[in-house]
């Protein structure tokens, strides 16, 4: 690819691919309209097809003197989703599609075998076996392939109504099926319900038939158990001996008051006679005409005696032959008395005698009922066989008057009706001009510029080059840029600072000025540039760890250094934070211009957020913590939060870096708590006491991967190399 090296990671420049469509704008428009133009012609040149659709309702219906029968059927299986599905299945079924086709006389027409006119492509086709031979097939199978394809017969969601959509290049033709279909539908079945009804008079008929014989049979039966044990039917409903029973109970019931009546008027009778007051006794003697006609004879005589005792003396024979005559009214009074007294007598013993021989009669009779209640068990199992039989009989023959009634006058209209017909379409629903010309030129646009794209890509113009290590031009720029932007390495300590971590420990010992105890080593074990900032920036890149710990025991010329090599990782492409635990502060005042910028100090105390403490380096892609502006006393209380912050910026990092300055042993095992970190010794001059005091410590203490880094920024551009102590 033109501008691009082989051995370059490159981009895809995103802005050179929409620019290069824009260049290209009219070609893309002139494209683009000739593929409209085509599509539109295309369109034009396809025959149109009409369709138009009809619909059926599935409902139960029955003539209009079967009321009674149509409410039974409301509820039945023409109700179930099944059978709607069922019925659609019916409609696709290749009867009905053959009485159809048979009936609109399809065969004739040119568009349902179009197979027998086929076109040079379908011939080239078939010629390379990529295509059955549609000839193969016998014509009229062809025709119901071709009018299946057109056919679309659906049940509309959530209601018993089937749609029947049929598509043709003849509008009439389109409508006049779907009309057909349904009417070729509904007489298929009002004549499956005829055929029903035919069917179910002929097998009834044989049925009833042998059922009057069994109802014969069993009422005989029944007529000859009830004269074999003498069960003959009463008004009541009860056998015989039963009634007989009743009856006599009855009639004793009353015997039994008469008689109970006649020897209480009786005893009223002789209570008379025994005081000698007979003619007030009782009703039955009053009634008696010979005592009325006593009773008033003796009233006279007495009034007679009554009216001549004013006059005359007791002993006047006048007297005497009245009151005579007056005692003897009164003996034939009580001899009258007696007389019925006798006849009510008699009237007790007669009902008496009733009485003693209606029991009798009634204990027979309770033998005869208590038999006839037994042999009545059988009889009234006789009974229930025969009214069943006839009771299966009745209902048989009022369904076959039912069905022979339908299968005579032709009147089994058939579950459904059609509740929309198919008209003649006007507008034909393919093809859409206007929906395919759009996207044909939506697709061509597309098409054309992913094209252009593509040309770009290919030609290298789309592409840049993305800088790197090995880049020499943007390295070159680089160099000229640095000497400008980045500001010089102080390689003086300040004196009175320290450590944070040696805040947190609270050493009280100050760190030695290093620049006045150094002393130049003349021999080094290996060359300086094996420690350059940019071997241990490029040993960094290769190490798996996250966090690296940055140890300057010269002083502030080490935290210079190590803003160095964070500004180098962030150059090669890394993603790099620099976290400053220095006391002096200078990798802050290197990185920013703000001294007022909330940093480390200011999170630990909890015055500022954990966002707000992150800022961007001046002079390169690096990000970085600065020292802050809160009591470094204060902040390092809570020096245990430390680790998490740090592997939360782990997550986020290719690579952390911590500037502690002239930090101990002691300090970087409470800062990470762990030995899986790289520690990084910044000596831009090598102090070998220094050197090898903290290599001994550390290498104490258990950390392995302790990398010296020395030199000053003129060694980035020499050969990387990795050295680790």
């Amino acid at each position: 690819m033109s501008g691009v090296a082989s051995n370059q990671d490159v981009d895809i420049d995103l802005a050179q691919l929409v620019r290069a469509v824009w260049a290209r704008r009219l070609k893309v428009v002139a494209i683009t309209l000739l593929g409209a133009g085509v599509a539109f012609a295309g369109a034009k040149m396809i025959s149109p097809k009409y369709r138009s659709e009809t619909r059926i309702l599935i409902e139960p219906r029955a003539p209009a003197f079967a009321a009674a029968q149509t409410s039974d059927t409301s509820g039945g299986p023409l109700m179930d989703e099944l059978n709607i599905a069922s019925q659609v299945q019916l409609l696709q079924s290749q009867d009905l599609i053959k009485r159809v086709i048979n009936s609109q006389k399809l065969y004739d027409l040119p568009e349902f075998d179009a197979a027998a006119n086929g076109s040079a492509l379908t011939d080239i086709l078939i010629a390379l076996h990529l295509k059955k031979n549609p000839l193969e097939n016998p014509p009229e199978e062809r025709v119901i392939d071709a009018f299946v394809e057109r056919l679309q017969v659906y049940q509309v969601p959530g209601s018993r109504v089937i749609g029947i959509t049929f598509t043709s290049k003849d509008p009439k033709l389109a409508a006049a099926i779907p009309n057909a279909m349904a009417a070729v539908y509904l007489a298929t079945q009002s004549g499956a319900k005829l055929d029903s009804n035919s069917e179910a008079t002929r097998w009834l008929e044989p049925e009833i038939e042998s059922l009057r014989q069994k109802v014969s049979v069993a009422e005989q039966k029944v007529a000859e158990y009830r004269a074999e044990h003498g069960l003959l039917p009463t008004n009541g409903g009860s056998n015989f001996p039963t009634q007989q029973l009743n009856d006599i109970s009855a009639e004793l019931t009353r015997v039994r008051g008469e008689r109970a009546n006649a020897e209480a008027r009786a005893q009223a009778v002789r209570n008379a006679l025994a005081s000698g007051e007979v003619s007030g006794a009782m009703q039955e003697i009053m009634s008696s005409q010979s005592i009325q006609r006593l009773d008033a004879t003796a009233s006279n005589l007495q009034s007679q005696i009554s009216d001549l005792q004013t006059s005359l003396l007791n002993n006047h024979p006048r007297l005497k032959a009245l009151r005579a005559q007056l005692a003897d009214i009164r003996s034939q009074l009580r001899a009258e008395t007696q007389r019925v007294l006798s006849s009510i007598e008699n009237e007790a013993k007669v009902a008496a005698l009733r009485q003693q021989e209606l029991e009798q009669q009634s204990n027979k009779l309770q033998a005869s009922s208590a038999q006839a209640g037994e042999d009545e068990v059988g009889l009234n199992a006789l009974q229930r066989e025969a009214a069943a039989e006839r009771q299966l009989l009745e209902t048989y023959l009022s369904r076959y008057r039912e069905a022979a009634s339908r299968a005579d006058t032709n009147s089994s209209p058939a579950d459904a009706r059609i509740v929309s017909n198919a008209i003649q379409p006007v507008d034909a629903y393919f093809p859409k001009v206007i929906p395919i010309v759009t996207v044909a030129a939506l697709a061509t646009f597309i098409m054309t510029s992913i094209v252009i794209m593509l040309a770009e890509l290919f030609s290298g113009r789309a592409l840049r080059p993305v800088a790197g290590p090995a880049d020499p031009v943007r390295r070159e720029e680089e160099d000229e840029l640095e000497p400008e932007t980045v500001p010089a390495v102080v390689a003086t300590p300040r004196a009175g600072k320290t450590s944070m971590l040696a805040v947190a420990a609270e050493t009280e010992e100050p760190v030695a000025d290093p620049v006045q105890e150094e002393e130049p080593v003349a021999e080094a074990v290996v060359e300086q540039n094996e420690f350059s900032i940019a071997s241990v920036a490029e040993y960094l890149r290769g190490s798996r760890a996250p966090l690296a710990i940055a140890i300057s025991p010269t002083g502030d010329n080490g935290s210079a250094a190590t803003v160095s090599l964070a500004r180098t990782l962030a150059k090669s492409g890394s993603r790099v934070i620099l976290v400053d635990m220095t006391g002096s502060g200078l990798p802050s005042e290197l990185m920013t211009e703000d001294r007022d910028a909330l940093g480390i100090t200011d999170l630990l105390c909890g015055e500022a957020a954990f966002g707000e403490t992150i800022h961007g380096d001046r002079a390169s892609d690096a990000h970085f913590i600065p020292q802050g502006t809160s009591d470094m006393r204060r902040a390092m209380r809570g020096a245990d939060r430390l680790s998490l912050l740090l592997d939360a910026l782990a997550s986020a990092y290719d690579l952390v870096i911590v500037e502690c300055g002239a930090a101990d042993v002691a300090g970087v095992s409470r800062l990470t708590q762990s030995r899986s970190v790289e520690i990084i010794l910044s000596m831009p001059e090598i102090v070998e006491d220094a050197f090898v005091a903290a290599m001994t410590e550390f290498e104490a203490a258990g950390y392995e991967r302790v990398a010296l880094m020395s030199g000053g920024d003129d060694d980035a551009e020499r050969a990387p190399s990795r050295h680790a102590a």
